[in-house]
């Protein structure tokens, strides 16, 4: 088994598990900023339970890891609009950001569970992360074609050793060991830069063997399912609709009524808000990588002047584009994404109906 020295140490190793991050969720809930992508610096500092300054130094130290995963620092205009659509819609308090702000994806976050040492927290990411590629390692891999007799003959020698040997060599003893021989010598410096290169390529292989395990893994294993959004993303239309209407009653509207299929002239539901203004609701169930567009915001837009609807929803299990928050702000419409339909499932009430 990969022990946890080699995997804060190699990069390589690192990069092969980013896409794990149902790691986060299995040890401890990451909240997630409205657009339901992002946290804050100030969010990932109290997820691992450490100073915000401990985030900030390792994010100096490994910036160019950090932002090929996913990190992005904004400033001025784009800052700015990101206030106002995201952050002004927030249910909690947050920081005020003076001239920039960094936004870590799941995928970010997941890669400083791999670097942070001094968090129980991060030990324990990396102790799952660990344990489920143990596990993968126990299912056969599958056989992919090789170019010639050397690399059939390389890839033979990967999978006889063992996997904690192996990484252990590679990661704490050969290389250093190379690295250190390559500044002190000059007659075999070449022919030791060459060994240094084979080395390297035995561990690319060996990430290589890693993703295909992991892939095989995907393909055979069906994961449970756990916390809000994961129970939504389960529903169909019709459940979600009725999803939806449940929230609404809550939050005493009245008159909810659910119209979603044909003739419902783009209203999934319609009522009325505690106050008594006439409210119409869209409910997209879409999959979280996909986004709203804005022609699909456009049609709602019509929706509303149809229904003369003082306050109009677009509830959306995705996050919008740029151009359809645009539209929502110009023309009055609500837009809830995921972040914020999961924060309202939860119990959080939704300014607009307030």
């Amino acid at each position: 088994m990969i022990n946890e020295v080699v995997l804060v140490e190699s990069q390589a190793l690192r990069q092969s598990l980013t896409e794990r991050t149902e790691a986060l969720d299995r040890v401890k809930a990451l909240s997630l900023l409205p657009d339901g992508m992002h946290v804050t610096t100030a969010m990932v500092a109290a997820y691992f339970e450490v100073a915000e300054t401990v985030i900030n130094n390792l994010l100096s130290r490994h910036r160019g890891e950090l932002e090929s995963n996913g990190l992005r620092v904004i400033r001025g205009a784009e800052l700015q609009k990101f206030k106002e659509l995201t952050l002004s819609s927030y249910p909690r308090s947050y920081p005020q950001p003076r001239s920039s702000m960094a936004l870590w994806p799941r995928r970010t976050v997941l890669n400083v569970a791999m670097l942070l040492r001094d968090s129980e927290v991060a030990r324990r990411v990396r102790t799952y992360l660990l344990d489920v590629e143990h596990t993968s390692r126990t299912h056969p891999v599958v056989d992919t074609p090789r170019r010639d007799s050397e690399a059939e003959s390389l890839d033979a020698r990967i999978t006889r050793l063992s996997e904690e040997s192996f990484t252990r060599l590679l990661g704490t003893a050969v290389v250093p060991i190379l690295n250190a021989l390559i500044e002190t010598s000059c007659e075999q410096q070449r022919e030791l830069i060459s060994l240094r290169e084979n080395v390297q390529q035995i561990e690319r292989r060996l990430v290589r063997h890693d993703i295909q395990l992991r892939r095989l893994q995907r393909a055979q294993e069906q994961r449970p399912l756990a916390g809000v959004m994961a129970a939504i993303d389960t529903m169909n239309w019709r459940e979600f609709e009725q999803h939806i209407a449940g929230l609404l009653r809550r939050d005493d509207c009245t008159g909810v009524e659910v119209h979603g299929g044909s003739g419902d002239r783009g209203a999934d539901i319609t009522g009325y808000t505690a106050d008594g203004r006439r409210l119409v609701v869209q409910c997209k169930n879409f999959a979280p990588y996909r986004s709203v567009w804005s022609g699909e915001m456009q049609k709602f837009v019509g929706t509303k002047t149809l229904h003369r609807a003082d306050v109009a929803v677009y509830m959306a299990t995705c996050p919008f584009s740029r151009e359809a928050l645009d539209i929502a702000m110009q023309v009055g419409v609500t837009a809830v994404h995921r972040g914020l339909l999961e924060a309202w499932s939860a119990g959080a009430k939704l300014q607009v109906l307030k």
